[in-house]
């Protein structure tokens, strides 16, 4: 065995051939090294469960709700929409809301109390969507433990994770669309932001 210049953790292995000179063994290539690893991580990752995915899902997208109204410009709240028709976001807000409360009425879950349109503030609203999102987790928590099925709901639980994630999502398209004809439109950074789900 002999000395080479490669790091001590991965110094190779030489011998000495029959006609006198050094044989590399073995030597990491960088590449090689990154794949090496890769393969490591890959063994010791905690296994994929789809009922956990799922449920990290919904609490990442009602995240994403609130980090929506966090960049929200406060003269947006009450901002008439075009023409004076429609709901205005306070409106729209209490709506996704108050929708996730007649789901619990329906299974039975734990009820929140609903939301005033006319009266609700920012902060009444987030605090509102975070127990109504808690409620719900439950529900779909127990109905993926159990026969997959939700009561008044078809076709079953996935059907509702995808149902309740795309209501949202409509409506924080329609949020971002009000705010920007009443002249307070979000901020292009938080634009952007409401995508990146892998950092909310």
């Amino acid at each position: 065995m002999i000395k080479t210049d490669a790091p001590t953790a991965l110094r190779a292995s030489l011998v000495q051939t029959g006609r006198g000179r050094n044989r590399l063994l073995t030597y990491f290539h960088p590449r090689r090294l990154a794949r090496l690893k890769t393969t490591m991580s890959k063994k010791t990752a905690a296994p994929f469960v789809l009922s956990e995915a799922l449920l990290s899902a919904f609490d990442t997208n009602d995240r994403i709700n609130q980090y929506l109204l966090d960049h929200l410009p406060a003269e947006a709240w009450r901002a008439e929409p075009p023409g004076k028709k429609g709901r205005e976001i306070a409106a729209v807000v209490s709506h996704m809301h108050n929708v996730r409360v007649m789901w619990l009425k329906a299974v039975k879950g734990k009820i929140p109390a609903q939301l005033d349109r006319f009266t609700v503030t920012p902060a009444q609203a987030k605090k509102a969507l975070e127990l109504s999102r808690a409620a719900l987790r439950e529900v779909l928590q127990s109905s993926l433990e159990g026969d997959g099925r939700i009561k008044g709901f078809r076709p079953d639980v996935a059907g509702f994770f995808g149902y309740l994630i795309a209501h949202d999502a409509h409506h924080r398209g329609q949020i971002t669309m009000l705010a920007r004809q009443a002249g307070h439109a979000i901020p292009q950074k938080a634009m952007f932001g409401m995508w990146e789900w892998g950092v909310r």
